[in-house]
């Protein structure tokens, strides 16, 4: 399945599991209290995101799925943050309450992209009494979805995930579960379980090396009839034990990893989203290694998108170190040229329909250094600057098209509505911009300029603009 096939957006998936709020508390340290040997942090903002189960849902909602939700919540505040969060990225929430339990919150305070320290409030029932009511909104639920989630955090909302599989299985739904816990033999009859290596070794004793995670993995998923364990191992990438086929291992793609939170939230959440697509577990298990490897280097509970997931997977197709690369390795690229004494240009565009004038300015550009990157908009971007009928191309086809310029050699995206973090990101050795600009008016020219860089503002050639090229194709 290539990239330019992902497209979920006909696709519904049920999540069920422990559903929970991470808030953020963000702020500056300038002191140490009077009171105590501990830092002073002044919070300046507060920022709700949905976590457990919840950041499941939202991940397979970013990528375009339609997503119901079940979980348990309190009779609280907190609730109702986590629902307003979920609700504004479309997810349908199918809350059971519990009046005597209240809303899973992990409160994080974050100074500096450093989390300082982690509170947790939550209470658990040993038998939760709201089993029979999550199973008749999954039953209701299962008649009209691709595949179910069950995002297992040892929180009670699965105590009887063995009755909500068996019932999964009864309607022909696939199920995928991020497991917790020493007893997998709750996950009878799954289609796949997804646990990360330490969970693997609680189960199953300590694995000296792939052929050990391979040979119990395997006896593993026969006792319990799955039709496949994969099994997630960091640094050391993934594994795939699918019923009758090779083991199917892959190295991990993240090149830096700023924050786990949520990594493996994206993995089944992405695994599930392209299993339901194209109904190849390989095809899934290499889409959620991408997706995880970007989401690792972001800071808290980070989600992917369709497009990007997209945009990763075109640029990974390209084996030469110059061409369509992500964000992450042209970096490495730019290090290495810059290492060899090459000067390294930048510029930035929606480049939505390439005409002649573009082609001009891109050769004055390249003409200034040895090596030219174009940074390209995203499709999310184009529309919040453009308008919500463009782009007419989508990212992948005008990356493709900018490829072939023989003056281009790197080309990347970003989705920001300016080019400012990808420009601190890869800090080029000229940044050009086209039009009637000031340098001081430049997005980015300040941090080059700080950097030993240049920047230079050319003319674009007169006669040619998308804007009217669409006109007059339209008139």
């Amino acid at each position: 399945m290539t990239s330019s096939h992902l497209n979920f957006k006909n696709k519904h998936i049920l999540v069920v599991g422990d559903v929970m709020l991470d808030r953020y508390w963000h702020g500056g340290t300038s002191r140490i209290s009077p009171e105590a040997p501990v830092q002073v942090v002044k919070v300046s903002s507060v920022e709700d995101r949905p976590g457990g189960a919840a950041n499941v849902a939202l991940g397979l909602a970013k990528l375009g799925v339609r997503v119901s939700l079940v979980g348990v919540v309190g009779n609280d505040e907190n609730a109702a943050a986590l629902e307003v969060a979920l609700k504004k990225e479309g997810v349908d929430c199918h809350f059971v309450v519990a009046e005597s339990l209240p809303t899973i919150t992990k409160l994080r305070v974050v100074s500096r992209h450093q989390q300082l320290i982690r509170l947790d409030f939550e209470e658990r029932e040993d038998s939760l009494s709201q089993n029979q009511a999550i199973e008749e909104k999954v039953e209701q639920l299962l008649g009209d979805v691709n595949a179910v989630v069950f995002s297992d955090y040892a929180k009670g909302c699965l105590a009887d995930v063995t009755t909500l599989i068996a019932h999964a299985n009864a309607a022909d739904v696939p199920s995928f579960v991020d497991p917790k816990g020493s007893d997998f033999s709750i996950y009878q009859g799954a289609t796949l379980v997804k646990p990360n290596l330490v969970e693997f070794e609680a189960i199953v004793g300590e694995c000296r090396d792939s052929k050990d995670i391979e040979q119990k993995g395997v006896e593993l998923r026969e006792r319990y009839g799955w039709q496949a364990l994969l099994v997630t191992r960091g640094e050391d990438g993934l594994m795939l034990l699918e019923k009758n086929k090779a083991p199917f291992s892959l190295a991990t793609a993240a090149k830096e990893v700023f924050d786990v939170t949520g990594a493996g939230d994206t993995v089944v959440a992405v695994l599930t989203a392209v299993f339901a697509t194209s109904k190849r577990f390989s095809d899934a298990v290499d889409y959620a290694n991408q997706a995880a490897g970007y989401v690792v280097g972001k800071l808290g509970t980070a989600s992917i998108d369709a497009q990007t997931l997209d945009a990763i997977m075109f640029a990974r197709s390209h084996s030469s170190n110059f061409g369509v690369l992500s964000p992450d390795d042209l970096k490495e690229q730019i290090r290495m040229a810059q290492l060899n004494g090459e000067k390294i240009v930048f510029t930035n565009g929606c480049f939505d329909i390439l005409h002649p004038g573009h082609v001009a300015y891109i050769k004055q550009a390249k003409a200034l250094g040895d090596r030219l990157i174009v940074a390209v908009n995203t499709d999310a971007s184009v529309k919040r600057l453009k308008g919500e009928k463009r782009p007419v191309n989508d990212l992948v086809h005008r990356m493709a098209v900018l490829e072939g310029v023989g003056a281009i050699d790197w080309v990347t995206w970003f989705d920001e509505d300016t080019p400012l973090e990808i420009i601190k990101m890869l800090t080029p050795d000229i940044l050009v911009k086209g039009g009637d600009y000031t340098v001081a008016s430049i997005v980015g020219a300040e941090h080059v300029i700080e950097h030993g860089g240049e920047v230079k503002v050319l003319s674009f050639v007169d006669g040619y603009s998308t804007t009217s090229i669409i006109e007059k194709a339209n008139s």
